[in-house]
Formats: C-alpha cells, structure tokens, sequence
C-alpha cells in the first residue's frame, strides 16, 4: 500500500514530484485493474496534466492522486452511481467535497466503482488480497484501490457500514468521521440521517492526514496521547461474529492492555441497542423518498435487490419512523452516558473474514448502530483471520471528537503491530 504521510513529505522535501506520485499510481493500475476492477473511470492523461499543475506541493494534500466513489457527483467524470439509470450522466457541478479534495491539493485521479446506489447488490470488484473473495461494499472500489497499493487516499461512504466493512474485509484504514463533519452535497441520498463521507487510507496516519488536509479541521493525532481508556463491547449481536472474529478482537484487547491501555468489557445500556433495531426504519421510510423517481420513473432498471428493498421500506409509516427516530435519540444520549468514563469503544469490523464469491458484500450488522449514533469510527489494522485475510477492529470514538479517536487508533495499531 502507498502511505499518503509519506508520499506527501516525499514531495515537499523534494524527493519526488507530485508527477512522480501519478506514474507510479498509474503503473500499479495498470498492472492490476483487469483483475481487480476498482474504476468507474479513470483517465490516466488527465491524471498526468493534473499532477503537472503548479504550487502542488505547497498545498494541503501535497499533489497527491485520490480516488473518488461514483456515489459522488464529479463534472470530469461520469457519475454513473452503479446503475444503468445514470449511464454516461455528467453533472453540472462537483459534489462539495470533491471541490475541497480540488482545492487542498489533491489530483482527482477517478472514479471508484460503487455498488448499486451504495446498496447491496455486489459490484464487479474483486478483493485484492484474494480475488476469489468479495471486497465488501459499497465502496468496493475505494477500498481495493487502496488495498491494491492503485492509490494513496480514496473516498467513500457509509449508510450502514460501507467504510468499515470493506476497510475490515480489504485490510486498510477506514475512517468513517462523526455526522456532518464532511459535507454531503453532491452526494446520491440514500438516507440523509445516515449517510456519512469518509477516507481510505493504508495507515491510521494517512486518513488522518487527508481528512485534516480535505476539511481544514486539526484532526492528526498527538505523539504524545496518554494510553487510551478502551471500553469493549462485543453488542447483542455478538453471536453473528465468527470465532477468528472473535479471536482477533481478543488479541487487539491483549495488545491495547499490554501497551499500557486500560481495557474494560462492557455490557450496553438497553436504550443503545433499541437505536440498533430502530436504524432499519429510519434508513428505511428515507430510502423510499430519496428513490421515489427513480421508483417512478425507472423501476425496471432497479437491480431485484433493491426493488424488493424499495417495496417493503415503503411500508414503513411515517408513524413509525418517528419513533425509531426516537428511538435513535435516545439511544445516543444513553452512549454520550456510557462515553463519559471511555476515550473509544472497541469492537468488531465485521462478522469476519471476507465472504469467499461474489453472492453478497457481507452484513453491516456490526456497523449500522454505529453510523446511527453518528460518531467517528475507524477500522483499525494488523489482524488476520484463520485463512489469512485480513480482519479488522472497529473502534467508535465520541461524537465530535475525531481527533481523539484518531489517535486512540493509532496508538491500537501500534499496539498490534509491536504484539
């Protein structure tokens, strides 16, 4: 994998170009891209001019490639949104932060390949740490491209655990920031309560370092962090993690208390786990509104999937989604509560290792409570699973406090790393 904090003092000492960066991105995805699959679009001469633009090296993200998820609007490119609705379809304007990623230096290297609206139906992606298995989604593309060493930082999104999951499953950072830290606007809805951008990067430092250089918020981690306060909470759903899932979560509390964190199990509070079951309605009835043209006008185009999806969420009442609305209020004041006496909580990524084929992108059911509760969440590295693919620790950091929980991930993935 490319470290985006490297490449990026590379650049600004002199040592490469930012030109230099774009041909060894280009090298490596033409070397892989038939069989990994991770572009919607890509352009590799455009690449080129853009890594040539002056004052790159001065700026924020130092010049360096980025790779954007097809959910999100681009005027260079196509935004296709993993459907044959949107075939060829170019908008008028960037989603707004595309134009930061623009602004802070970063060269739009393409367009990652989403799955269906950023839904469930798997896309053509394969893992690249085994081809034969799936590399999670939606943002399949975002993760393998990175995971593939193709780019340094990619973006991506998360409704239910489209971040994480296939940060877990590809084995890099994945770092979903806490709600409305990054701007939505020109992103395709799929739930405005939910939906959330975030970074793939290949170390805790590197998304770090892009998410500070794309929002201009102080988010690096300090040297000098204290040993983080860890709660783990293994969740009602724990039965659904496979053993090696569970394993890994042992050895990361084994390493986290060796490095000198202290390491509490705990149980959470009935009101958090209620948000998890009320999560289903909320993205549900939004999902029915935010497709209701689509649902129209280009049902037919739906992949079976999502129209039976589309079917059952418009059964959801308004009634009822206000209460789990409620629900959902109540279950993050109840983990605010729980928060207080933690600097981050520790669990699972995902059910385990990457599934083998491509019949699904995995379950998000480690995830959703998560992206409900709008805190920052980051899939920390280093672990494995009995077959050798990778399998990662989700840590969830308080809401607002991203800085925090980005250093309390890297000093777990130090942890690992010296275990």
């Amino acid at each position: 994998m490319l470290s985006a904090v490297a490449l990026a003092q590379a650049i600004r000492a002199g040592h490469l170009t930012p030109l230099d960066v774009a041909e060894r991105c280009i090298e490596a995805i033409r070397a892989q891209e038939a069989d990994v699959q991770a572009f919607a679009a890509f352009d590799p001469d455009a690449l080129l001019v853009g890594a040539r633009a002056p004052d790159l090296a001065q700026r924020p993200l130092a010049g360096l490639p980025v790779g954007i998820k097809d959910i999100l609007d681009t005027t260079d490119f196509p935004t296709e949104r993993g459907s044959p609705i949107y075939a060829g379809y170019r908008p008028a304007t960037d989603a707004a932060i595309v134009r930061m990623t623009a602004r802070a230096g970063g060269v739009i290297a393409g367009k990652t390949v989403t799955t269906e609206f950023a839904f469930m139906t798997p896309s053509r992606t394969k893992n690249p740490r085994r081809l034969t298995h799936s590399p999670g989604g939606s943002s399949s593309g975002s993760a393998a491209a990175v995971a593939a060493g193709m780019l340094p930082i990619a973006l991506g999104t998360q409704t239910g655990g489209s971040v994480i999951r296939p940060a877990s499953f590809c084995g890099v950072t994945g770092y979903k920031p806490s709600f409305k830290l990054l701007p939505v606007l020109g992103l395709k809805v799929f739930s405005w309560s939910l939906d959330t951008i975030g970074l793939f990067g290949a170390h805790v430092a590197d998304v770090a370092f892009a998410a500070a250089a794309i929002s201009g918020r102080k988010l690096v981690p300090d040297d000098d962090m204290q040993a983080p306060r860890f709660a783990v909470a293994r969740t009602a759903r724990a039965d659904q993690a496979s053993p090696d899932a569970h394993r890994a979560l042992d050895e990361a509390i084994r390493a986290a208390g060796k490095a000198g964190a202290s390491v509490t199990v705990i149980d959470l509070p009935a009101e958090v786990e209620a948000a998890d079951l009320a999560c289903a309605d909320v993205q549900a009835f939004e999902a029915a509104l935010a497709f209701a043209d689509e649902w129209d006008r280009h049902r037919g185009e739906l992949s079976e999937k999502l129209r039976t999806y589309l079917a059952d969420a418009a059964r959801v009442t308004p009634e009822a989604y206000d209460e789990a609305r409620r629900a959902s209020r109540r279950g993050r004041h109840a983990l605010a509560d729980v928060m207080a006496g933690f600097d981050a909580i520790l669990t699972f990524s995902a059910p385990g290792e990457a599934p083998e084929g491509f019949a699904n992108t995995g379950s998000p059911i480690f995830n959703r409570l998560w992206t409900l509760s709008g805190a920052p969440c980051i899939n920390v590295t280093g672990l494995t699973g009995l077959t050798g693919l990778p399998i990662g620790i989700q840590l969830i950091g308080r809401f607002g406090r991203d800085r925090e929980a980005l250093s309390a991930a890297r000093f777990l993935e130090r942890a690992i790393n010296a275990a």
